[in-house]
């Protein structure tokens, strides 16, 4: 009996030093995420201002551009998975990844190859353990992402759109994300970012219906404005993304660390329970054996007065 009492006090005392390690990391996480969604706030008015600014110029000029300009026939497409480097966060790169796949299996339905392009080790991993070919990867700052961070991802993406297709080029561009929506939700999504989709940014734009929209004068050219837009609209949505999807990594491990702090404790409970009765039983075996040796001392003592 003491043996088993031994052994719920080394599974109490290994699981109360993991709650205090879970119970840390939340707070670790909760802090973060303030953090990140201030970077969210200040980066989402940038992004769709540009998006704004770059749908003005190609509705506002008849140039074929790659970045407005859809091929008639596209055959090849790029798709960027935006990952955590770091596990303990529930459900959130499995579900990156599943929207990746879903994206990658419909374009290769509609005939199109697909190069793919990850940002995080989860992703790295899955698909170099699946042995399934990666044009290019970055990893090590998906917690807290900069915008040199996610220039250096654009810049591979920007010269894969401007190269032909013959030569290793693609004819669209897609990133998958998770977007931050709030503490409790966060959405695996899917957008394309290029060539950019003139209908889908009107109807963004369909609210401000009233005011009245400038007109612009395009010094040198019209193409040289998109050529000096390219960059910036890839990089700042690339950013965008990857400050959305820290915001829900931290809030996903929040969660997850919340959730392994409450079982932890709600083990620790049981087992305080089954040590207080493995306790008992060896009390009452000890009070047991006295009680016997007392009365059969007893016993031999009456009968050797006989």
């Amino acid at each position: 009996m003491g043996a088993q009492l031994r052994v719920y006090k080394r599974r109490i005392k290994s699981v109360t030093a993991t709650k205090k390690i879970t119970k840390a990391m939340e707070m670790i996480a909760a802090s973060r995420i303030v953090k990140a969604q201030r970077q969210v706030a200040a980066s989402t008015p940038y992004a769709t201002e540009l998006t704004r600014a770059v749908t003005a110029v190609a509705t506002g000029s008849n140039t074929k551009h790659p970045l407005t300009t859809e091929v008639e026939a596209p055959t090849r497409a790029a798709v960027l998975l935006v990952t955590s480097d770091r596990g303990l966060a529930g459900g959130y790169s499995s579900n990156a990844i599943k929207a990746a796949e879903r994206l990658t299996e419909r374009l290769r339905g509609e005939g199109k190859e697909v190069d793919t392009y990850i940002v995080g080790r989860k992703g790295v991993a899955y698909y170099g353990f699946r042995e399934r070919e990666v044009t290019e990867s970055w990893t090590g700052f998906t917690d807290s992402p900069t915008y040199a961070d996610a220039k250096g991802v654009a810049g591979p993406l920007i010269e894969a759109v401007q190269r032909d297709t013959a030569d290793g080029g693609v004819d669209e561009l897609h990133i998958v994300f998770t977007e931050f929506v709030s503490m409790l939700t966060q959405t695996p999504v899917e957008n394309r970012l290029l060539p950019l989709s003139l209908d889908a940014s009107e109807e963004e734009d369909s609210a401000k219906k009233d005011e009245i929209l400038p007109l612009f004068d395009f010094e040198p050219s019209a193409e040289d404005v998109l050529d000096a837009l390219l960059p910036r609209y890839v990089e700042s949505r690339i950013y965008n993304a990857l400050l959305q999807a820290a915001a829900s990594k931290h809030a996903a491990t929040r969660r997850a660390m919340k959730s392994a702090t409450d079982n932890a404790g709600d083990l620790i409970k049981s087992l305080s329970r089954l040590a207080n009765a493995a306790r008992q039983a060896e009390i009452t075996q000890e009070i047991s054996e006295i009680v016997g040796g007392a009365s059969a001392l007893a016993d031999a003592t009456a009968g050797s007065e006989k």
